[in-house]
C-alpha cells in the first residue's frame, strides 16, 4: 500500500500541504493509492478502484492531454518526470498539484512500475498569490502617497494647480529616465531635510526645466 509522505509548505507551515503517493504495476495493471491521495480526489478508500483512467478524468480539461501524453512516455520509456497541473476532484474543486515521479526500470531496460507523489499546492499558491497582490496594492498605495506629497510641495512653491504639478514630476520623469515614484520621493526627501528653501528652489527649478539630468544630480550641500 501507497505511504502518503511528510509535507511542508513555506506559505502555510509544516502538516498543511496534502500530499499523496502512488504505486503503479505496469505489468498487472495493480494502482495503488495512498490515504492522501483518495482524499486529494474527494474519495474515501473504497468508493473506488483506482485506475489510470480515473487518474485522467480527474485533471482538468486543458491540462488532460499533456498528463496523458506524460504517464504513456514514461510507461513506455522510463525516467523521472514532474508535471504541474490542475486537477478536478469528485465535488467539482479545482486543485492545483505537482505530481512527480519515475518510471522504474528493469535490468533489461524494461519499465516494470511508475511511483510518484501527487502534492496538492492549491492552498500554498492561494497564500502566496495574496501576499504578492497585497504587496503590490501596499507599493501602489506608497507610490501614489509620495507622488501627491510631490505635488502638493510643487503646488505650495509653484502656486500652481494638482495637474500641473503632476506633468512637472512626469514631464522630469520622462526627461531622465528616472520612473516618478523615484522622482516625487527624491523632491519629498529634499523638502523633508534640513537644507535651506534655496536648494529645494533650485531642485525645483531643474524639474522645470531640461538642463539638469536628475534631481539626484542638484548638488544639496
Amino acid at each position: 500500500m501507497a505511504v502518503s509522505p511528510i509535507s511542508y509548505s513555506s506559505a502555510l507551515g509544516a502538516g498543511d500541504c496534502l500530499v499523496g503517493s502512488f504505486h503503479l504495476d505496469t505489468g498487472t495493471g495493480k494502482f495503488e493509492w495512498s490515504e492522501a491521495l483518495f482524499r486529494l480526489h474527494g474519495y474515501k478508500r473504497g468508493e473506488i478502484a483506482p485506475s489510470v483512467e480515473l487518474l485522467l478524468a480527474h485533471k482538468h480539461p486543458d491540462d488532460r492531454a499533456r498528463a496523458a501524453e506524460l504517464i504513456s512516455q514514461v510507461t513506455r520509456e522510463g525516467g523521472y518526470f514532474c508535471l504541474y497541473h490542475r486537477m478536478v476532484d469528485s465535488r467539482r474543486r479545482v486543485r492545483r498539484v505537482l505530481t512527480c515521479g519515475e518510471g522504474v526500470l528493469d535490468e533489461a531496460n524494461r519499465v516494470t512500475a511508475l511511483d510518484g507523489v501527487m502534492i496538492d499546492l492549491t492552498a500554498t499558491v492561494r497564500v502566496e498569490t495574496e501576499l504578492a497582490a497585497r504587496d503590490a496594492i501596499a507599493g501602489a498605495t506608497a507610490s501614489r502617497t509620495v507622488i501627491g506629497q510631490a505635488q502638493g510641495i510643487l503646488m505650495g512653491r509653484l502656486l500652481i494647480s494638482s495637474a500641473e504639478a503632476f506633468n512637472i514630476l512626469a514631464g522630469h520623469s520622462s526627461r531622465t529616465n528616472v520612473k516618478l515614484a523615484f522622482v516625487a520621493a527624491d523632491l519629498v526627501r529634499v523638502a523633508d531635510s534640513t537644507h535651506g528653501s534655496g536648494v529645494l528652489d533650485s531642485i525645483v527649478r531643474a524639474m522645470q526645466g531640461t538642463n539638469v539630468r536628475s534631481v539626484r544630480d542638484v548638488p544639496i550641500a
